[in-house]
């Protein structure tokens, strides 16, 4: 799980800085395997060599979305909806980090590593790079 601190300006013109929070658990990566007929990684690995811009940024929206949820006080529940996406996609904090991780290459490794599971967070991702 990856804390990320975002500053940006609300809908009433309010600067912001706000904490949220990222995670994919082991069976949602799984999930993506599977819908990647398990070949997920060699997917990311295509359209990044292949500077599939569209691509690529779809991809970093849907790891954005499906990696986002609220965390509860205690710890023990990682909440994550459609609502609870649909209600954080609404905001400019998601157009603040859509736009730092897809144009710094640097954030976009440490966000990718950041929402895995602790014991996989030692996976080599040097050869991930961003527009």
């Amino acid at each position: 799980m990856i804390k990320w601190p975002i500053t940006y300006v609300d809908y009433n013109g309010n600067t912001i800085t706000e904490d949220f929070y990222f995670h994919l658990n082991k069976a949602e990566l799984m999930h993506m395997q599977f819908a990647a007929n398990g070949a997920y990684t060699e997917f990311i690995n295509r359209i990044v060599n292949q500077r599939d811009v569209k691509i690529l940024g779809q991809e970093f929206e849907n790891l954005i979305l499906n990696s986002y949820g609220e965390k509860s006080d205690d710890g023990r529940n990682f909440r994550k909806s459609d609502a609870i996406r649909d209600n954080f996609k609404s905001t400019e904090a998601f157009a603040e980090l859509y736009m730092e991780l897809i144009s710094d290459a640097e954030k976009a490794t440490k966000f990718v590593k950041g929402i895995l599971p602790k014991d996989l967070q030692d996976v080599d991702t040097s050869s991930i790079s961003v527009v």
